[in-house]
Protein backbone atom coordinates (compact mmCIF):
# COMPACT_ATOMS: atom_id res chain seq x y z
CA UNK A 1 0.00 0.00 0.00
CA UNK A 2 1.63 3.21 -1.19
CA UNK A 3 -0.10 6.07 0.57
CA UNK A 4 0.35 9.80 0.18
CA UNK A 5 -1.06 10.08 3.71
CA UNK A 6 1.00 9.48 6.84
CA UNK A 7 -1.65 10.42 9.41
CA UNK A 8 -5.43 10.41 8.96
CA UNK A 9 -8.51 11.24 10.99
CA UNK A 10 -11.31 8.79 10.22
CA UNK A 11 -14.84 9.92 11.08
CA UNK A 12 -17.23 6.97 11.46
CA UNK A 13 -21.00 7.23 11.54
CA UNK A 14 -22.75 5.89 14.62
CA UNK A 15 -25.74 4.93 12.46
CA UNK A 16 -23.52 2.71 10.31
CA UNK A 17 -22.56 0.69 13.40
CA UNK A 18 -26.20 -0.45 13.68
CA UNK A 19 -25.78 -2.57 10.55
CA UNK A 20 -29.16 -4.12 9.79
CA UNK A 21 -30.44 -4.06 13.37
CA UNK A 22 -31.91 -0.55 13.59
CA UNK A 23 -30.34 0.19 17.00
CA UNK A 24 -27.14 -0.37 18.95
CA UNK A 25 -24.00 -2.10 17.69
CA UNK A 26 -23.90 -4.81 15.03
CA UNK A 27 -20.87 -6.94 16.01
CA UNK A 28 -20.24 -8.03 12.40
CA UNK A 29 -20.12 -4.42 11.19
CA UNK A 30 -17.84 -3.56 14.12
CA UNK A 31 -15.49 -6.45 13.25
CA UNK A 32 -15.44 -5.37 9.57
CA UNK A 33 -14.45 -1.84 10.60
CA UNK A 34 -11.74 -3.13 12.95
CA UNK A 35 -10.24 -5.36 10.23
CA UNK A 36 -10.14 -2.49 7.71
CA UNK A 37 -8.56 -0.13 10.26
CA UNK A 38 -5.91 -2.71 11.27
CA UNK A 39 -5.05 -3.24 7.59
CA UNK A 40 -4.06 0.41 7.10
CA UNK A 41 -2.39 0.66 10.52
CA UNK A 42 -0.27 -2.38 9.58
CA UNK A 43 0.82 -0.46 6.49
CA UNK A 44 2.24 2.30 8.72
CA UNK A 45 -0.63 4.80 8.59
CA UNK A 46 -1.25 6.68 11.86
CA UNK A 47 -5.00 6.50 12.52
CA UNK A 48 -7.09 8.83 14.66
CA UNK A 49 -10.82 8.06 14.86
CA UNK A 50 -13.95 9.95 15.89
CA UNK A 51 -17.24 8.01 16.02
CA UNK A 52 -20.74 9.45 16.18
CA UNK A 53 -23.34 8.20 18.66
CA UNK A 54 -26.52 8.21 16.54
CA UNK A 55 -26.98 4.43 16.85
CA UNK A 56 -27.60 4.92 20.58
CA UNK A 57 -28.69 8.51 21.27
CA UNK A 58 -28.77 11.82 19.43
CA UNK A 59 -28.89 15.09 21.37
CA UNK A 60 -31.20 16.76 18.84
CA UNK A 61 -33.66 13.85 18.97
CA UNK A 62 -33.62 14.12 22.75
CA UNK A 63 -34.34 17.86 22.56
CA UNK A 64 -37.32 17.20 20.25
CA UNK A 65 -38.72 14.80 22.88
CA UNK A 66 -38.47 17.34 25.67
CA UNK A 67 -34.97 16.76 27.06
CA UNK A 68 -32.95 19.83 27.94
CA UNK A 69 -30.69 20.40 24.89
CA UNK A 70 -27.47 20.57 26.91
CA UNK A 71 -28.27 17.34 28.78
CA UNK A 72 -29.38 15.70 25.53
CA UNK A 73 -26.06 16.57 23.89
CA UNK A 74 -24.20 15.25 26.93
CA UNK A 75 -26.13 11.97 26.60
CA UNK A 76 -25.05 11.89 22.94
CA UNK A 77 -21.42 12.34 24.03
CA UNK A 78 -21.74 9.32 26.31
CA UNK A 79 -23.10 7.33 23.34
CA UNK A 80 -19.87 8.12 21.44
CA UNK A 81 -17.87 6.76 24.40
CA UNK A 82 -19.79 3.44 24.27
CA UNK A 83 -19.03 3.16 20.53
CA UNK A 84 -15.38 4.09 21.09
CA UNK A 85 -14.97 1.42 23.77
CA UNK A 86 -16.61 -1.16 21.48
CA UNK A 87 -14.27 -0.28 18.61
CA UNK A 88 -11.15 -0.32 20.82
CA UNK A 89 -12.18 -3.74 22.13
CA UNK A 90 -12.71 -5.06 18.56
CA UNK A 91 -9.30 -3.70 17.49
CA UNK A 92 -7.47 -5.14 20.49
CA UNK A 93 -9.15 -8.53 19.90
CA UNK A 94 -7.37 -8.75 16.51
CA UNK A 95 -4.03 -7.51 17.84
CA UNK A 96 -4.26 -3.80 17.00
CA UNK A 97 -3.35 -1.56 19.99
CA UNK A 98 -5.85 1.26 20.57
CA UNK A 99 -6.33 4.05 23.09
CA UNK A 100 -9.64 5.72 23.98
CA UNK A 101 -9.35 9.44 24.72
CA UNK A 102 -12.31 11.42 26.06
CA UNK A 103 -12.92 15.16 25.64
CA UNK A 104 -14.49 15.14 29.13
CA UNK A 105 -12.56 13.72 32.10
CA UNK A 106 -13.81 10.15 32.39
CA UNK A 107 -10.86 8.30 33.90
CA UNK A 108 -10.53 5.27 34.08
CA UNK A 109 -12.81 4.71 31.06
CA UNK A 110 -10.40 6.66 28.88
CA UNK A 111 -7.63 9.21 29.24
CA UNK A 112 -8.61 12.84 28.91
CA UNK A 113 -7.96 14.03 25.37
CA UNK A 114 -5.06 16.36 24.69
CA UNK A 115 -3.18 16.85 21.44
CA UNK A 116 0.13 15.64 22.94
CA UNK A 117 -1.50 12.45 24.30
CA UNK A 118 -3.20 11.69 20.98
CA UNK A 119 -0.03 12.27 18.93
CA UNK A 120 2.04 10.18 21.36
CA UNK A 121 -0.42 7.27 20.92
CA UNK A 122 -0.31 7.63 17.12
CA UNK A 123 3.48 7.67 17.05
CA UNK A 124 3.53 4.47 19.14
CA UNK A 125 1.35 2.72 16.53
CA UNK A 126 -1.83 2.86 18.60
CA UNK A 127 -5.15 3.80 17.02
CA UNK A 128 -6.29 6.94 18.90
CA UNK A 129 -10.08 6.85 19.32
CA UNK A 130 -11.23 10.31 20.39
CA UNK A 131 -14.70 10.42 21.93
CA UNK A 132 -17.23 12.97 23.33
CA UNK A 133 -17.07 15.19 20.22
CA UNK A 134 -15.68 18.59 21.21
CA UNK A 135 -16.83 18.06 24.81
CA UNK A 136 -19.34 20.90 24.39
CA UNK A 137 -23.08 20.93 23.70
CA UNK A 138 -24.40 22.40 20.42
CA UNK A 139 -21.49 20.94 18.42
CA UNK A 140 -21.82 17.79 16.33
CA UNK A 141 -19.31 14.93 16.09
CA UNK A 142 -18.65 16.21 12.54
CA UNK A 143 -17.34 19.42 14.08
CA UNK A 144 -15.49 17.34 16.69
CA UNK A 145 -13.79 15.30 13.97
CA UNK A 146 -12.87 18.40 11.94
CA UNK A 147 -11.37 19.97 15.08
CA UNK A 148 -9.41 16.84 16.00
CA UNK A 149 -8.14 16.35 12.42
CA UNK A 150 -6.74 19.89 12.49
CA UNK A 151 -5.33 19.55 16.02
CA UNK A 152 -3.46 16.28 15.43
CA UNK A 153 -2.20 17.66 12.08
CA UNK A 154 -3.76 14.88 10.01
CA UNK A 155 -3.06 14.93 6.26
CA UNK A 156 -6.73 14.31 5.49
CA UNK A 157 -10.08 13.76 7.16
CA UNK A 158 -11.85 10.64 5.88
CA UNK A 159 -15.61 10.60 6.40
CA UNK A 160 -16.82 7.01 6.25
CA UNK A 161 -20.58 6.90 5.61
CA UNK A 162 -23.24 4.66 4.06
CA UNK A 163 -23.06 6.67 0.81
CA UNK A 164 -20.18 6.44 -1.69
CA UNK A 165 -19.53 10.19 -1.94
CA UNK A 166 -21.14 13.61 -2.26
CA UNK A 167 -24.14 13.92 -4.59
CA UNK A 168 -26.18 16.81 -6.01
CA UNK A 169 -29.05 15.55 -3.78
CA UNK A 170 -29.70 12.67 -1.39
CA UNK A 171 -29.20 9.56 -3.58
CA UNK A 172 -31.36 7.51 -1.21
CA UNK A 173 -34.31 9.83 -1.97
CA UNK A 174 -33.55 11.20 -5.46
CA UNK A 175 -32.67 8.64 -8.18
CA UNK A 176 -31.49 11.46 -10.51
CA UNK A 177 -28.81 12.63 -8.04
CA UNK A 178 -25.31 12.64 -9.57
CA UNK A 179 -22.02 12.14 -7.73
CA UNK A 180 -19.11 14.59 -7.58
CA UNK A 181 -15.56 13.21 -7.92
CA UNK A 182 -14.37 16.41 -6.26
CA UNK A 183 -15.96 19.62 -5.05
CA UNK A 184 -14.76 22.76 -3.26
CA UNK A 185 -15.82 23.72 0.27
CA UNK A 186 -17.39 26.89 -1.16
CA UNK A 187 -19.56 24.89 -3.55
CA UNK A 188 -20.65 22.56 -0.75
CA UNK A 189 -21.68 25.60 1.31
CA UNK A 190 -23.31 27.43 -1.63
CA UNK A 191 -25.35 24.38 -2.68
CA UNK A 192 -26.29 23.57 0.93
CA UNK A 193 -25.07 19.99 0.50
CA UNK A 194 -25.28 17.82 3.62
CA UNK A 195 -21.66 16.66 3.64
CA UNK A 196 -21.16 17.83 7.23
CA UNK A 197 -22.71 20.61 9.24
CA UNK A 198 -21.76 24.21 8.39
CA UNK A 199 -19.42 24.64 11.37
CA UNK A 200 -17.38 21.55 10.46
CA UNK A 201 -17.18 22.50 6.77
CA UNK A 202 -16.14 26.08 7.59
CA UNK A 203 -13.49 24.82 10.05
CA UNK A 204 -11.99 22.49 7.41
CA UNK A 205 -12.08 25.28 4.82
CA UNK A 206 -10.33 27.80 7.10
CA UNK A 207 -7.60 25.31 7.97
CA UNK A 208 -7.26 23.76 4.48
CA UNK A 209 -8.14 20.28 5.75
CA UNK A 210 -9.16 18.12 2.78
CA UNK A 211 -12.09 15.73 3.30
CA UNK A 212 -12.73 12.48 1.44
CA UNK A 213 -16.30 11.17 1.75
CA UNK A 214 -16.62 7.47 0.94
CA UNK A 215 -18.65 4.33 1.66
CA UNK A 216 -17.01 2.66 4.69
CA UNK A 217 -19.57 -0.15 4.79
CA UNK A 218 -18.11 -1.74 1.63
CA UNK A 219 -15.24 -3.84 3.00
CA UNK A 220 -11.90 -2.89 1.41
CA UNK A 221 -12.84 0.71 0.62
CA UNK A 222 -10.73 2.23 3.40
CA UNK A 223 -7.55 0.65 1.98
CA UNK A 224 -8.54 1.83 -1.52
CA UNK A 225 -8.92 5.43 -0.31
CA UNK A 226 -5.54 5.28 1.45
CA UNK A 227 -4.05 3.78 -1.72
CA UNK A 228 -5.20 6.87 -3.66
CA UNK A 229 -7.84 5.05 -5.73
CA UNK A 230 -10.57 7.27 -7.10
CA UNK A 231 -13.49 6.28 -4.88
CA UNK A 232 -15.65 8.66 -2.93
CA UNK A 233 -15.56 12.47 -3.27
CA UNK A 234 -12.71 14.83 -2.43
CA UNK A 235 -13.80 18.09 -0.77
CA UNK A 236 -11.03 20.70 -0.90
Amino acid sequence: MRSKFKRILLKLSGESLMGEQGYGIDTKRLADYATQIKEIADAGIEVGIVIGGGNIFRGLQGASKGFDRVKGDQMGMLATVINSLALSSALEAIGQPAKVLTAINMFPIGEQYGKARAVEALEKGQVAIISCGTGNPFFTTDTGSALRAIEIEADVMLKGTRVDGVYTADPEKDPTATKFDEITYDEVLARGLKVMDLTATALCKENKMPIIVFDMDHVGNLAKVIDGQNIGTLVY
